[in-house]
């Protein structure tokens, strides 16, 4: 099947004349759908038209986990990445983690984690079988609730920002009560990474009302200051 190429555009398009190809669909559990799109030797994932993420573009995802890993150091046991996506924030987490550490990596949609083993394989390599990553196929909200003072560092890219886009429940993880959870799932010292597409200066707010202390980083997404940007909040409890 073919998409309309207005609907689904790759970064290569423009050079390579790639048609958009559909290669999956996949249900999210309470409503929706996730499409695969290929063009080319590249890949997107797409919720309606809306791109989630693009397999030629990868630093802000890796940036979620490096800046994490970076802050903690040795004291990284323990870390929830919450969203497998095309696997960058995992592979970036793998390599900068101590071997002692252990990764949980959560993802609501079940042929994401397909996808991993199938048409984005290249993309993965070796990443999940890492003998110190673990995968549960559940709501990263429930994760967290479910386990106070259980971790060093939560990674959260499952939506395009701090809202309910892609699964209305998500706004949970995001309000004041949801983001004092995932302050009481941290182990003293931890840190709270989210992703985000753009910026949102009511977020920060809320997780400083929720006790963290916040620090945002701007991500250009080819290193220069002229291309569009992501923003990851660190939000760090006390020591």
């Amino acid at each position: 099947m073919t998409l309309d190429p207005t609907a689904a555009t790759a970064a290569s398009d423009e050079e390579s004349g790639s048609p958009a190809i559909l290669v999956d669909t996949a249900d999210i559990p309470g409503g929706g759908q996730l499409h695969l799109v290929r063009h080319g030797a590249d890949f997107e994932i797409l919720f309606g038209d809306e791109q989630l993420m693009g397999s030629w573009e990868s630093r802000s995802e890796e940036a979620l986990a490096t800046l994490v890993c970076q802050r903690l150091g040795k004291r990284a046991g323990r870390i929830l990445v919450g969203g497998l996506g095309m696997g960058f924030t995992l592979a970036a987490a793998a390599a900068a983690l101590p071997a002692s550490a252990k990764i949980v990596v959560v993802e609501l949609v079940p042929k994401v984690v397909t996808w991993a083993a199938g048409p984005l394989a290249h993309l993965f390599g070796d990443s999940l079988a890492d003998a110190r990553i673990s995968v549960e196929i559940r709501d990263v909200h429930d994760v967290i609730v479910e386990q106070p003072s259980s971790f060093d560092g939560i990674l959260l890219d499952v939506d395009n920002g701090p809202d309910g886009l892609i699964k209305l429940a998500n706004e949970r993880l995001y309000c004041n009560w949801g983001l004092r959870a995932a302050y009481a799932a941290l182990r003293p010292g931890g840190i709270l990474a989210v992703w985000s597409a753009y910026q949102d200066e009511a977020f920060a707010d809320r997780l400083r009302c929720a006790g963290f202390e916040v620090e945002e980083h701007t991500v250009h997404m080819d290193g220069s200051e002229e291309e569009l940007s992501h923003t990851i909040w660190l939000a760090a409890k006390a020591g």
